[in-house]
């Protein structure tokens, strides 16, 4: 089952971690493309109960030779706490790796996205001892891509587009060109990336469109989600069919009757009720026994 926009936001960077690079050119933020990555724990927990975890950290070790450690954090709404949590981090990471930490913050809305950006100082008025400056990704600076060859070049950041675009108007045309630029990559690369697409759409309509899309573009693609669109057509033709066997026999169908059939996912039910349809005298006949 498909989880939530807020493991999509912070998971592509542990997929695709060279997306970093790109994603900090668009902030205006220069890093150098990661040499090789890897994935620490997230685990910030210290010996008294206290317990601490990021999203997803990662070490780049760049091809300038200067590693640094990214902390991604996926933030659906404004937390005042968040800022000690973040402050916390990064001095913790700091002094247990001794490589300089970024902290990147993804988010779906505007106003969450500007309220993460903000620095934020730490310390007395005269003298702030540390400040807070998260790097920020949000809809108000990733890119709308909406062409096919543009998501082709990056497959990684058009998905990173749509998931933080995910409310934008235009989520329909950004979700088709990503859709025709997976048609043409790799499975191995497809496959997870249909997969955080979905996740970040979350319950928002746009999610509808993309498991169309999924169903109908990319119906080469094997996948949990895939296997469960396809469940859900074949369920929805099954019970047309049975609604249709008992509409020719003459067999009057109550509401409930309708609303059972055409509400029912499970594939055994649906199948049995489709063989007693053909002889059933009556609509609540083919619930007999249940």
């Amino acid at each position: 089952m498909v989880s939530s926009p807020h493991e999509a936001m912070h998971r592509i960077f542990q997929e695709h971690p060279g997306l970093f690079s790109r994603v900090s050119e668009v902030l205006g933020v220069t890093f150098s493309p990661p040499t090789s990555v890897t994935i620490l724990p997230t685990d910030l927990t210290e010996s008294r109960p206290v317990e601490r975890r990021l999203d997803t950290l990662l070490r780049l070790d760049t091809e300038d030779d200067q590693p640094l450690l990214l902390a991604v954090e996926a933030q659906g709404k404004k937390d005042l706490d968040k800022h000690a949590s973040w402050s916390y981090y990064l001095s913790y990471l700091y002094a247990k790796y001794r490589v300089p930490p970024v902290l990147l913050v993804v988010c779906q809305d505007r106003a969450t996205a500007e309220w993460a950006a903000r620095p934020v100082h730490i310390g007395p008025r005269q003298w702030a001892s540390l400040t807070l400056r998260p790097l920020v990704v949000g809809p108000h600076n990733m890119p709308l891509i909406t062409n096919t060859a543009e998501a082709r070049k990056d497959l990684a950041l058009a998905t990173l587009s749509a998931i933080t675009h995910a409310d934008d108007p235009d989520i329909g045309a950004i979700l088709k060109s990503l859709s025709a630029a997976l048609r043409e990559a790799p499975e191995s690369l497809t496959g997870p990336l249909v997969e955080l697409t979905a996740q970040g759409m979350g319950k928002r309509p746009a999610a509808q469109q993309w498991r169309n899309l999924v169903a109908v573009d990319l119906s080469f693609y094997t996948s949990p989600l895939s296997e469960e669109i396809r469940d859900e057509a074949r369920a929805e033709t099954r019970a047309e069919d049975i609604l249709l066997i008992l509409e020719r026999r003459g067999v009057d169908i109550s509401d409930d009757a309708r609303e059972r059939v055409t509400n029912c996912e499970d594939s055994d039910s649906l199948r049995e009720w489709f063989l007693r349809s053909i002889t059933a005298s009556s609509a609540e006949e083919i619930f007999a026994g249940e």
